[in-house]
């Protein structure tokens, strides 16, 4: 499929914070340096106050250069969709690209999906984070079912997202490509001045969960390894970076239990940008002691700055982390999580994972993806696996 001329992102984009944003204004700026003529449209109101769980959605970072962004979509106003559905249908970009993470945003974009599609040339194409979220409520099947049918094309980011969307429709082009390498937070730091950046001890051993913190995330386990008597007293340290979206409360509980409070470093605020750096690079080792999930930002973050990862084998987790390669892949459990963490630990393969994660970065690139939502455009095989159901599953790059 030739590189469309014109292309519009529907989004969280800047002024809105998190990885979202921060996929989407990255995804754009690899089609504006490939040629296309991109721009986002983003929220005026992504969630209402009442349903979003952390403290604020806005961003204190300076606005991304170079990304036309248009702030004018509300994700509860039917008539706003009509509005922003009926300019972006009379606008006729090639291709208008959805990114869906949750059921709770099909009505807005699949209400303006069918709008822009009435022009007969736009072409829509949705990168799904997740189909089936997380945390099900009632009416999500019939949700997502009514955005699944408002576009021409898909592209998953894990195998385990392919099979469950292979539920919903089995004819429209469904093509794998792995989440890419998340390459904008600049250039990696020594440790001693990331943690000298974070006034952390610079003799110590850090391991580092990061990220907001859900339920599904699994924090718990990690936090109930850490209180394993092994694990406790081993002098390891646990440096938690990342805002709470659920009820703090379980979390601190634990710590306390277990005597935690000078193991485990508690940073709960919002990381912008211009920080993740320090906290990555102070790191020895990231651990994703998830409970469930479909691919990880996280796991492209930690591979930019070449850091070994422990994870946990659930959903498309391990399609990106090579066993005893450039990390452990363990099973969602307290004492699994905590032999893998001693075994990082006395093994001393720090370096060689790290080594082994500079090579197996270069799988995740922008143009790889650019160019599966591309091939979905028009149903092309293009660079990514066509599914054609579970019973015939290709494997992916960095399966285990």
């Amino acid at each position: 499929m030739p590189q469309p001329t014109t292309v519009v992102l529907i989004g969280s984009a800047y002024p809105l914070r998190g990885g979202l944003a921060t996929y989407n204004e990255r995804l754009i700026r690899e089609y504006i340096r490939l040629g296309s003529s991109a721009s986002i449209v983003t929220f005026s109101l992504q969630y209402p106050s009442l349903l979003f769980p952390g403290k604020t959605q806005y961003s204190t970072d300076p606005a991304p250069l170079g990304i036309p962004i248009q702030v004018k979509l509300n994700s509860v106003n039917p008539l706003n969709w009509l509005s922003v559905g009926n300019e972006i249908k009379k606008a006729r970009p090639d291709l208008v690209i959805v990114k869906y993470w949750m059921p709770f945003m099909a009505p807005c974009f699949g209400t303006v999906c069918r709008l822009i599609r009435k022009n007969r040339h736009s072409r829509v194409v949705s990168v799904i984070d997740n189909i089936i979220p997380h945390e099900k409520r009632p009416g999500d099947r019939l949700l997502s079912s009514f955005f699944v049918n408002s576009v021409d094309g898909f592209v998953a980011m894990s195998h385990s997202v392919m099979e469950d969307l292979v539920s919903f429709d089995k004819k429209k082009p469904k093509l794998y490509c792995p989440h890419p390498l998340y390459d904008n937070f600049g250039d990696a730091i020594s440790k001693q001045e990331a943690r000298k950046n974070l006034g952390l001890d610079p003799s110590s051993r850090y391991a580092l969960f990061f990220g907001f913190i859900r339920d599904y995330k699994g924090l718990d386990l990690l936090l109930e390894a850490f209180g394993t008597e092994a694990l406790r007293n081993s002098g390891i340290k646990l440096l938690v970076a990342g805002e709470f979206y659920c009820d703090p409360a379980p979390y601190h509980e634990i710590i306390k239990r277990h005597g935690l409070g000078d193991t485990v470093i508690m940073s709960n605020d919002f990381i912008p940008d211009s920080k993740v750096v320090n906290y990555f690079c102070s790191a020895d080792v990231i651990v994703q002691p998830y409970k469930s999930a479909t691919q990880s930002g996280v796991t492209q973050i930690a591979y930019h700055f070449d850091k070994p990862m422990i994870i946990t084998d659930v959903g498309g987790l391990a399609e990106f982390v090579p066993h005893e390669q450039v990390g452990f892949v363990v099973k969602p459990d307290k004492q699994a999580i905590a032999s893998a963490i001693l075994e990082f630990y006395t093994s001393g393969r720090e370096a060689e994972f790290s080594a082994n994660a500079a090579v197996e970065k270069q799988k995740y690139s922008w143009k790889r993806m650019v160019e599966a939502i591309n091939a979905a455009m028009g149903g092309d095989q293009g660079p990514g696996t066509r599914d054609q159901g579970p019973g015939n599953r290709e494997q992916g790059t960095g399966n285990r």
